[in-house]
């Protein structure tokens, strides 16, 4: 795939790829920084409140709960933005990284007044304004339904390579490889840096990606494409 050029998807593919990696990082500062949960991966989620309730330490019910209710709001905030924009693949990514972004430097805002110190409460909130952003993400990737481009979840990609691998299919593989690099990359990178600075670091990490996917967004929108048009 040319993640720049597509003939379908035009540059949507990079923009998404470089999300991917953003999730990594989100989701990284959410384990470890912000008490075992995640803000991109609801499923994970599920599994950690099944923990909480059989008792294993270290798992918060609450706290993946906010997440996972963050989550939805997001996701219908979403739904909001696509209802809005129907025709132009393009602009319902600017618009919706936009407010993502607005999200994550509300998030950051918070943990740097906080200097890395974040009580039970400002935590909750922080790791709710994440999960909202996430949640949007989601819905609008969703919605513009690149190839293995979900910027979030990885267990069909994974089972994919695989399959396309017996295919002979490499093209197809090397794709949906990159996809998976990409998100153990900005965990890597998200983990080093919140466990040798700490939260604000890697929030400011995230915001960093999401300017530089927005910009992208925008330089991109700037004339009609074909691949800007819903199939």
């Amino acid at each position: 795939m040319n993640f720049f050029r597509h003939p379908r998807h035009g540059p949507l593919p990079a923009i998404l790829l470089l999300l991917t990696f953003g999730t990594g990082v989100v989701d990284a500062i959410s384990i470890l920084g912000l008490g075992r949960v995640f803000v991109a991966n609801m499923t994970g989620n599920i599994v950690f409140i099944g923990f909480a309730l059989a008792g294993a330490p270290g798992y918060s019910v609450w706290g993946s709960l906010v997440a996972l209710a963050a989550f939805l709001v997001g996701a219908t905030i979403g739904g909001v933005v696509i209802a809005r924009m129907t025709s132009n693949r393009g602009g319902l990514l600017r618009n919706s990284l936009a407010l993502q972004l607005g999200l994550i430097v509300a998030a950051l805002a918070i943990s740097a007044i906080s200097g890395n110190r974040l009580g039970a409460a400002m935590q909750v909130v922080v790791l709710a304004l994440a999960a909202l952003g996430l949640g949007l993400q989601n819905a609008v990737v969703r919605r513009l339904a690149v190839p293995d481009m979900t910027t979030t979840v990885l267990t069909m990609t994974l089972t994919g390579i695989a399959s396309d691998l017996r295919n002979r299919d490499t093209a197809t593989a090397l794709r949906r490889s990159l996809a998976v690099l990409a998100m153990l990359v900005g965990a890597t990178l998200g983990g080093l840096i919140v466990l040798d600075v700490g939260t604000t670091a890697g929030l400011a990490v995230v915001v960093g990606v999401l300017a530089i996917a927005l910009v992208g967004a925008m330089v991109v929108t700037r004339k009609v494409a074909d691949w800007q048009r819903f199939a």
